[in-house]
């Protein structure tokens, strides 16, 4: 039986691409939702954007004519930085569209071009996406690197700096050691987290442990072992720390291989992009016969807003901070 062929032409390729720029542009994006839930997305950011925080006490005291304050305000900046990247990849028509939609392929003449150019730009996008997903804790910028990997510094490797740098420190309570998680310790040493944790931290209304999948299932296995058939054990998947209602775990598989537990809140964990400037972009070119091009750029970067004990507790398992 022969082959059905799709042959779509190049302006056609532009025209998809230019009608669809925004929701392409999104797609990358939208292969986050997994761990974007969690986190606060920032658009808008063209390489940089400083927050400050305030630190600093005052307090009353008993009336006082002569006692003066003379402590000061400092103001910590945190910069979140989105880097520029960028991907070409050579693809031809005929074999995407037959590996990947063959029984579409055999509508023959009910098949529109411009439907199958959209899937193939939106099936690329999103493999951008969920290759930034991969790395969202691991990346080390490498300015010659050619890999998302490469391409920013993601959270792990910002909290190895913050370490390095000793802005996280037991002395200062945004930092703890704990032992290595197994099934027969997972409860407790998650609850330690939480008890060693800021009281301002655990009173937010949502807070998140963001921790390797492993370590949720050694929660689970262990909370069952520990519980058995109380009334409040409903359940075997326990997404919240025991006594700690409002600490949901938040088991990620791109955290599979992270040294580190991190306890923080939805706002401080950013993911910058732009999506809005004309830097950004989406086109496809056939600059060979029977061979397209798909060309992407974006700004992408993440960082913590704040790494102050108020806001982030960070969790080094068995001390290892290897990244």
């Amino acid at each position: 039986m022969a082959q059905v062929g799709v042959n779509i032409v190049s302006e056609d390729l532009q025209k998809t691409a230019r009608k669809y720029r925004k929701e392409l542009l999104q797609m990358p994006v939208i292969a986050l939702s997994r761990s974007l839930q969690h986190m606060s997305l920032r658009p808008g950011i063209r390489y940089s954007e400083t927050v400050g925080e305030l630190s600093g006490d005052m307090q009353f005291g008993p009336y006082s004519e002569t006692r003066e304050d003379n402590s000061e305000v400092v103001i910590n900046p945190r910069t979140l930085y989105t880097f520029f990247g960028s991907v070409v990849r050579n693809f031809s028509p005929n074999k995407i569209y037959q590996s990947m939609w063959g029984s579409d392929i055999t509508k023959g003449e009910a098949l529109k071009s411009t439907e199958i150019t959209r899937k193939v730009l939106a099936f690329l996008s999103a493999q951008l996406g969920k290759n930034l997903n991969n790395v969202l804790w691991s990346a080390v910028r490498k300015d010659d690197g050619e890999l998302s990997k490469d391409l920013f510094n993601g959270f792990d490797t910002i909290t190895k700096k913050e370490l390095d740098s000793a802005k996280l420190s037991a002395a200062l309570g945004n930092y703890l050691v704990i032992e290595a998680i197994d099934k027969n310790n997972a409860v407790d040493v998650l609850k330690t987290i939480c008890q060693t944790a800021d009281d301002m931290l655990t009173e937010e209304e949502s807070v998140k442990l963001f921790v390797p999948k492993h370590v949720f299932f050694d929660y689970c296995e262990d909370y069952k072992s520990s519980t058995g058939s109380i009334p409040y054990n409903k359940e075997y998947n326990q997404y919240f720390v025991e006594g700690f209602d409002n600490v949901s775990i938040v088991p990620l598989a791109n955290k599979k291989k992270s040294p580190f537990i991190h306890m923080t809140v939805k706002k401080n964990m950013l993911v910058g992009v732009n999506q809005t400037g004309e830097e950004e972009n989406i086109e496809v070119a056939r600059f060979k016969a029977f061979v397209l091009q798909f060309i992407a750029t974006m700004f992408f970067g993440v960082e913590f807003e704040s790494i102050s004990k108020e806001r982030l507790l960070v969790a080094s398992i068995d001390g290892v901070t290897a990244i």
